[in-house]
């Protein structure tokens, strides 16, 4: 019987050299009959050894350790991105578990939390997360919301709700105003896209936004310019786009954060709008 905790297995590394750094762990007779053993099994069945890192238990025989490290890694990682999240904030963390990472578009992938094996590439990755957002929106496939936009459209869309939305109640309210607006053909008007104009979708301009940012120009301003902006602004989770697909129905039309109460206010009309506002900012 062996006794160990862990072992390692570098890309294109053989077994004799991971087994010869293991030797406190293995034995040498140990050794030996686990090198003839790999030959033999990959001269009949033709089963290689897979790289990665392998948690193995106490008391193993050999051909149970052999089995554990014939498969991809045993040791999972749990990727979790946060709704809302921009890429540059994405990025940040998948550098702790990949070295080739690049930029994810936003429109691509659902906000949720993963498990992966150690040694799974960056791009074997990217393309699961592909595949699990074209399954989760399958669902929704006969949706009376697909038979007005697109999937790039409910993205961008989930993606506004996420960055202006406060839990699901808020986010409830939010999604009628925007589908409300566009019903209208009403300028969106959403300070989360000039935010995300003026920073390059990075979220950091470290002060409040002024009147004279919503004049900047980009087509992602949906101050200046009708209807969706062309991509959307932050990663959408799962939770946002149910409430979406829900099409909560709502006559609002107006809203605004409310500082002192932490909350929006909602209105369906301008007028009452901009009474509530006009109360706001008295009692500042």
């Amino acid at each position: 019987m062996l006794s160990s905790n862990s072992i390692t297995i570098q890309k294109g590394e053989s077994i004799e050299e991971v087994l010869e750094q293991n030797t406190t762990n293995f034995s040498e007779f140990d050794i030996f009959v686990i090198k003839i053993y790999i030959k033999i099994k990959n001269t009949i069945t033709n089963e290689f050894i897979h790289f990665g890192d392998f948690i193995l238990q106490n008391n193993l025989t050999i051909a149970e350790i052999l089995k554990i490290i014939s498969k991809p890694s045993n040791v999972i990682n749990k990727v979790t991105i946060i709704e809302g999240w921009s890429q540059k904030d994405l990025e940040k963390e998948l550098s702790k578990y990949f070295d080739d990472v690049y930029q994810i578009p936003f429109e691509d992938i659902i906000a949720d939390t993963y498990f992966l094996n150690k040694n799974n590439d960056f791009n074997y990755f990217v393309n699961n997360l592909k595949k699990i957002k074209l399954e989760f929106l399958s669902k929704y496939k006969d949706y009376n919301l697909y038979k007005n936009y697109s999937e790039l459209d409910i993205m961008i869309i989930g993606s506004m709700i996420e960055k202006e939305g406060l839990d699901y109640r808020d986010k409830k309210k939010i999604a009628s105003v925007i589908i409300n607006r566009l019903n209208k053909n009403m300028k969106l008007q959403i300070d989360a896209t000039v935010l995300y104009a003026i920073t390059e979708g990075n979220y950091d301009l470290k002060r409040n936004l002024l009147y004279n940012d919503l004049k900047f120009e980009s087509p992602f301003n949906t101050y200046l310019y009708k209807g969706l902006p062309p991509k959307p602004i932050s990663y959408v989770g799962k939770k946002t786009l149910d409430i979406l697909f829900e099409n909560h129905k709502t006559d609002f039309l107006f809203y605004f954060f409310n500082n002192s109460l932490k909350r929006h206010e909602f209105s369906k009309t301008f007028n009452d709008h901009k009474k509530k506002l006009n109360e706001y900012r008295d009692t500042k």
